[in-house]
């Protein structure tokens, strides 16, 4: 299929899009739009919104600073990844850092541009976006729990700039976002499980490193709960059509979720509870078009 020139072509823009994560980059891009179309600006016609060059330019400049981030999170931790994700490490392996750290300047440049189309707030916004990025992976991931929850409001922060740009204060955005942010401070913490072994090899001030696998698991079992209540909050005091059900599920996952945590003693266990939380994050993508079924046919129509 591919002549022997095309192959290590090939082989480097597959390494590039595992550095940058481009299924999570197009994920999380699928999001703004789905939270601008049904939660942000639900009187608006769809057309309106998928033709709105400022929310592209928004969307564009969030996926541009976010995958240039996995980019600098690669670059500083690529000694530790060959310890707690070899296969993967192996493949990242196949374009240099200088390379790396090129393309990381690129998209962060193009990051700006694209935003500087929507306000000069925009770029204000994104550069300290970006900024904040490059701190966290510098030095701020490696400080206990303080990481985490940086890590966890990053991940977040591009919704913020859709939200800003629409100036939507309903409640239940921000119970979505608590939601959000609960899930992702989780699976951070699973992740610390996960990497316990690279952590402790670079002395990565982790929560298990520093206090140990139990006080992890006990902190996150609090977490699990404090994340129950905005869910059980959206079910009952929140008009979210049919995206109860989603909740439901998500609420007898995490309890699920909790079961496992306790019986785990090994990467692949934590492996599996990192998977379980990534599926409930993406699937919950998905579900806010369960908000309105009949929005989701006759707004296209």
């Amino acid at each position: 299929m591919f002549t022997r020139k095309q192959r290590p072509l090939l082989v480097k823009l597959l390494s590039l899009f595992s550095v940058v994560r481009g299924y999570n980059v197009l994920v999380i891009a699928i999001a703004q739009y789905l939270t601008a179309i049904y939660i942000l600006a639900p009187d608006i016609p769809v057309k309106q919104v998928l033709l709105d060059g400022n929310l592209f330019a928004l969307v564009a400049a969030s996926a541009l600073a976010i995958a240039s981030g996995y980019i600098i999170n690669n670059f500083y931790d690529a000694e530790k990844d060959l310890i707690n994700r070899p296969r993967k490490s192996l493949l990242d392996r196949q374009v240099s850092q200088r390379f790396k750290l090129t393309t990381y300047f690129i998209l962060n440049f193009l990051s700006v541009v694209f935003a500087s189309y929507a306000s000069f707030a925009a770029v204000m916004f994104f550069s300290a976006y970006i900024f904040g990025i490059w701190l966290y992976s510098h030095k701020l991931k490696r400080l206990a729990f303080v990481g985490n929850i940086i890590s966890s409001l990053l991940a977040i922060t591009p919704f913020f700039a859709i939200f800003i740009y629409y100036m939507n204060f309903d409640p239940v955005i921000f119970v979505h976002a608590g939601f959000l942010f609960m899930l992702i401070l989780i699976r951070e913490m699973v992740k610390d499980l996960e990497n316990m072994k690279g952590d402790l090899v670079y002395s990565y001030e982790t929560v298990p490193v520093l206090y140990g696998e139990t006080t992890s698991k006990v902190i996150m079992s609090v977490l699990v709960i404090l994340a129950v209540l905005p869910a059980w909050l959206l079910i009952t005091e929140f008009e979210i059509g049919h995206m109860y059900y989603y909740f439901y599920a998500c609420i007898i996952a995490l309890l699920v979720f909790l079961g496992i945590l306790w019986r785990s003693d090994s990467k692949g266990h934590y492996l599996l509870l990192h998977n379980i939380l990534k599926l409930i994050i993406v699937t919950g993508v998905f579900s806010i078009l369960l908000i309105d079924i009949d929005l989701v046919l006759n707004r296209f129509v």
